[in-house]
């Protein structure tokens, strides 16, 4: 769900705490994953606040944006998002996801996601429980560099991969 960049934006925490406890009724056993928006907000204080209040409201994931806005997933967001992920484990026990998205276009790049998680939350946040990138021009770079890794080439076009 993604939640209302108006109340994020203006500081109206209790309206997203309340907009994201009803979605958690909503979604009963689901898992409930909550998009911050974190490009429509207006510095890094704002994101940490939307984060938490979003953890405890009752989210099971939190995520960095839709992946189609103008500033989708970055690496000082998602350092304030995973502290705010430690910091509400370390409070209460409960393990929250990571979901970046956008921008996500390489192999590269999600190796970087890989080791940012990796040293910002653990080996257990590795996870897909726990962690999945919004990455959807990902898959092309993958069969490219699985081809070049079977082949010893990169390929042409979706021809060479096999499309």
């Amino acid at each position: 769900a993604v939640v209302s960049t108006q109340s994020t934006g203006e500081g109206r925490w209790e309206e997203l705490y309340d907009e994201v406890k009803v979605l958690r009724k909503a979604c009963g056993e689901a898992h409930l994953k909550t998009i911050i928006a974190t490009g429509h907000l207006a510095d890094m204080e704002n994101v940490y606040k939307a984060s938490m209040v979003s953890m405890m409201a009752g989210s099971d994931f939190i995520k960095t944006s839709t992946g189609k806005e103008s500033v989708n997933a970055t690496f000082p967001v998602a350092l304030i998002m995973t502290r705010a992920i430690k910091h509400y484990h370390e409070h209460t026990g409960f393990k929250i996801g990571f979901k970046p998205a956008g921008g996500i276009r390489t192999a590269k790049d999600s190796l970087q996601w890989l080791v940012f998680m990796k040293e910002q939350l653990g080996e257990e946040w590795l996870h897909p429980h726990l962690f999945r990138m919004g990455a959807s021009s990902l898959l092309g770079d993958i069969e490219r560099q699985l081809h070049h890794y079977c082949t010893g080439r990169y390929a042409n076009n979706a021809y060479d991969i096999g499309m």
